[in-house]
């Protein structure tokens, strides 16, 4: 009975937590390592290399330029929060990989920040768009510095407050178990470790979600459909080339975070499929920003020329 009460006093609010890890076999850690390690260094080197760009060039300081900066920012915040500590946990024995209760919960936090601010910052993006090719006459007028700022302001303001209502109904939880069912920690593993009734977290992670869906595809889809409109009642090519380079690209981006997003949130409600969870949780991360540098660099020419000239490297 006392080793009972001790083993549930030790569990009860534990400080240190299990991470569960990725189920790889012995053969396959080292490729894997290496995979995640050349997928880190590829996202941190093309993107501090285009925010450098930006800042170095003073022809790339406009809005355009400078609200697309808040994307690289982002994907190097994101990846660096889980792929380095990823990587040292593939070289641990499962029994090895514990987690302290707050470095848990400030992971959980950037990782939500990090999808969240992916939306609302290519809804700014979009607003550049629509405003370059709906008001081109008043697009400077518009489109002023002290706008960029409070645009980019907003895109982290509003994520850091989202997410930071998301952790604190979390955090406000007694833990009853120390099992962290991910390779990392978010919000839904943090909550299912406690054993008290998690109806409000559930209702506000919905709504959460609900919102932030249907505001970014809401707003995504107006400023498409009012671009489309003004391409189809302006007969210059030239422009309506322009804007089609120009929208497609921020679309691609986005129909690949939104389908990255929609996969996992529907995988966490299949539980049979635990371990395509895990290796989704992590490839969220990495394949949209190694795209996104890309996928860009091919409509930016100071970009693109940046881009050929570290693969030259490479490859010499």
């Amino acid at each position: 009975m006392a080793l009972d009460r001790m083993m549930v006093n030790d569990t009860f609010n534990s400080l240190t937590l299990q991470l569960e890890g990725l189920r790889i076999e012995d053969t396959s850690v080292f490729p894997v390592f290496l995979f995640f390690s050349f997928s880190y260094l590829f996202i941190v080197i093309l993107n501090v290399g285009i925010v450098v760009l930006v800042y170095i060039d003073k022809g790339l300081h406009q809005p355009m330029y400078l609200l697309f900066c808040n994307l690289p920012v982002n994907d190097i915040f994101g990846n660096s929060i889980v792929l380095p500590r990823l990587l040292s946990d593939l070289l641990k024995h499962p029994s090895e990989l514990l987690i302290s209760y707050y470095e848990c919960v400030l992971q959980a936090f950037s990782t939500h920040l990090f999808g969240t601010t992916s939306h609302t910052v290519l809804m700014i993006m979009a607003f550049d768009r629509y405003v370059a090719i709906c008001n081109p006459l008043r697009y400077s007028a518009i489109m002023t510095n002290r706008t960029v700022m409070k645009l980019t302001v907003s895109a982290w303001g509003v994520a850091f407050v989202l997410v930071g209502v998301l952790l604190g109904l979390t955090i406000r939880l007694n833990r009853c178990r120390t099992l962290i069912a991910n390779p990392y920690c978010d919000n839904a593993s943090l909550f299912k470790l406690s054993c008290e009734s998690v109806v409000i977290n559930n209702i506000y992670g919905l709504t959460f979600t609900v919102v932030l869906f249907t505001v970014s595809i809401g707003s995504i889809v107006l400023t498409y459909t009012k671009i489309t409109l003004v391409c189809l009642r302006n007969k210059n090519k030239s422009l309506n080339s322009k804007a089609l380079k120009t929208c497609s690209t921020h679309l691609v981006v986005y129909l690949i975070m939104l389908f990255c997003g929609i996969l996992i949130i529907t995988l966490h409600r299949f539980p049979q499929y635990s371990d395509q969870r895990k290796i989704f949780a992590i490839l969220i991360h990495i394949i949209p920003c190694s795209l996104n540098p890309i996928i860009y660099g091919v409509q930016f020419k100071e970009i693109k020329r940046f881009l050929s000239n570290i693969f030259r490297s490479r490859k010499v």
